[in-house]
Parts: C-alpha cells; structure tokens; sequence
C-alpha cells in the first residue's frame, strides 16, 4: 500500500490570495484555503516528501510528519524549496542529515539559496542537508523504493515529477512528450496540476490535465496547483459529480489522504 497526503494544493502564492476579495478567497469552505504544492508520501516505510515550500513547517505540523526520509524537488522555484531551512527541526529530533533529491539545475538553486548551510565554517544550528543530483532520464532508489523520474517543461524550464510505486505526482507543468506519459502508463493513481479553467502559458488548465489523464488512464486522478481562478471546490465538484468523470477524477484540497491498495481509497481530513 502506498499513502499520499496532499500538504498544499495551492499555486505559488496560496488561496486565499494577500490582498483579493474575490469569491473564492472569501470562501469559509476549508477545501478552498490552500497552501503551496507539497506532497507526503508513504511507501514501504519510506517517508517521501516532494517539495519543500515556503509552508512546510506548517505542513509538517499539520500533517504529524515526525519523520522524513528523503525529500524529491520538482524545480527551483520559491514556492517548492522556500521551506527547505525547517529541515533543522528533523536534523535535531533526528539526529542526521536531511537528502535532498533533484536536478543540477535545482540543487544549484538550493545552493544558491542556501549559501549558509554549504560552508566551511557554517553557523551552528544551520540546515544540516545532503544534496543528492538525480539523472531525470534514469530512475533512483530511496531506501530501496524505486523513483521514477518523469520529466516536462514548465513554460521553457525543466521540471520532474515522480512516479513511486502506482502513484505518479506532477506539478507545475505545461508541456510532456508521449515518451514520458509512456512512464506513467499503468499508476493507480494521478497527482498532476490544473491551474485553472482557462489556458495559461506555462501550467496545465483543466482539460490539458484532462487530455493527460486520458493519454494515461489511471483509475483516479486528482487535480492540484490551483489557483483562486479554478472557482470554489464545491461548485466545481458539483459540476465534475454532474458528468462522466464523477468517479475517477477529483479536486484535491489540502489534509486529503488517498491510499492504493486492495481496498477502496481512503478519503479523510488531516487530524
């Protein structure tokens, strides 16, 4: 069996947005109060998570994550590795290093951003991490669990998502070639980003994260990075429940818990 808990399932500046008065950022529905996009995931005992943005802590918190094995970086951008110095807490509580897995690209970022943790000389108490450089063309292994890299372009940036076991997770991405949907056939279960209804120039909108579920047919699909444009959760899952889709795809919202596994997935709120 392998768990995901979807710690955010918001675009780079959350919902609600700073600022916006708008409906869905005046919604009190708690599906529409969405952090930064940011998976846990659990298989085999091996504790993953895939990003690591400005809300981690939060989301560690949140979601009771007393352990981290490894932590999978999808790309460089502030809203999935703003968070990476509150790896401290589990270099203390632990009593190790944290890795961190991703490109040269990103890791490069990291340790641009990160300059501290990298010296000679580092301050005590800074994030105590091990930079781990991934071919995205090769798979890894993690403690024994298998990682498959699934590559795409975010507008013209390289970005990875992953596939680990039947669940495959995508974020931020606007363009994959067939040869990658190749490494997605036969999931369980489909994370990938919808921004929103309308086209975007460098994230999938609703029926370009639709197309790919078709290209690939999982048995579930559940649509994450989206944006306070997408509309409110229940207006669109009433729209989604009203159509052909209303058993195998779905709007995720943070705290959701969905499973593999010979039963029936398990739906339910973070404690």
């Amino acid at each position: 069996m392998t768990r995901l808990t979807f710690l955010g399932t918001g675009t780079s500046q959350g919902v609600p947005v700073i600022s916006c008065g708008c409906w869905v950022c005046r919604s009190d529905d708690p599906r529409d109060k969405r952090l930064r996009s940011s998976v846990w995931v659990e298989h085999e005992g091996v504790s993953l998570v895939i990003d690591a943005g400005p809300d981690f802590r939060q989301q560690m918190l949140r979601a009771g994550v007393d352990d981290v094995d490894a932590i999978l970086l999808t790309h460089s951008h502030k809203d999935h590795i703003g968070g990476i110095d509150d790896v401290r807490a589990f270099n203390y509580t632990r009593r190790r290093s944290i890795d961190i897995y991703g490109t040269r690209p990103t890791l490069d970022r990291v340790r641009v951003e990160y300059d501290y943790a990298f010296g000679e000389n580092r301050y005590p108490g800074v994030p105590d991490i091990e930079l781990r450089e991934i071919d995205p063309a090769r798979p890894f292994t993690v403690k024994g669990v298998e990682i498959v890299p699934v590559q795409g372009l975010h507008l013209q940036m390289p970005v990875v998502g992953y596939r680990i076991g039947k669940i495959a997770y995508l974020t931020d991405f606007k363009e994959i070639t067939p040869r990658e949907v190749e490494k997605l056939k036969g999931v369980e279960i489909l994370v990938v980003n919808a921004l929103r209804r309308e086209w975007h120039y460098s994230h999938f909108n609703i029926d370009e994260a639709l197309h790919l579920r078709w290209l690939v047919g999982p048995e579930r699909t559940y649509f994450t990075h989206m944006s306070h444009q997408m509309g409110r959760h229940g207006s669109v899952e009433q729209e989604i429940q009203s159509c052909e889709l209303n058993r195998t795809v779905w709007l995720a919202y943070d705290g959701l818990r969905v499973e593999t596994s010979d039963a029936d997935t398990v739906l339910h709120d973070e404690k």
